[in-house]
């Protein structure tokens, strides 16, 4: 029951993945969400050291894409001064957002990684179509009310993960 909302992988945060490693496995793309995974829920805008990041994966040959349950006026102001293409009200974790994605990313599943900061939205999602999923650790603690709900039954998961030693899959 629960291994379809099980990361791949577990990180602090977006600077401990290891792009290099994920390149070697034929990752192309990356789908991120953006509240709470990249910024605050509450930053209108782009860290430098995010700045700095987006621009060493774009430099490495990645494609980068932001999907998120957010509404346009949040994600595209976060979004178009960076570049990067995205896709708001992605109603994750359905699939189509993420399908829609990797059309516009020009990736199949298997060269497609996910990295989000929610297990039932973000990895649920990414691990229903077969992308490899990272899971990091919310940037704030500020959140919306069905944020805050989700992180309740993500207690329940991670006790279950800590009481079976769980590892990441790689």
């Amino acid at each position: 029951m629960f291994k379809a909302i099980i990361p791949d992988l577990f990180v602090q945060s977006i600077y401990e993945i290891d792009f290099i490693h994920l390149q070697h496995e034929g990752i192309k793309g990356v789908i991120v969400d953006l509240d709470n995974t990249l910024v605050a829920a509450t930053r209108p805008d782009a860290t430098p050291e995010l700045v700095s990041w987006l621009d060493q994966l774009r430099g490495m040959g990645f494609r980068v894409m932001i999907v998120s349950n957010n509404n346009e006026t949040r994600v595209s102001k976060f979004a178009m001064p960076l570049r990067v293409p995205y896709i708001h009200r992605a109603n994750k974790p359905l699939g189509w957002s993420f399908r829609k994605a990797m059309d516009v990313l020009e990736t199949r599943p298997e060269e497609t990684v996910m990295v989000g900061d929610q297990l039932f939205t973000d990895v649920l999602g990414g691990n229903r179509i077969g992308l490899q999923t990272i899971l990091v650790v919310p940037v704030s603690r500020s959140e919306g009310f069905f944020t805050k709900c989700n992180r309740l039954l993500e207690k329940i998961v991670f006790y279950w993960m800590k009481r079976r030693k769980w590892e990441a899959k790689r």
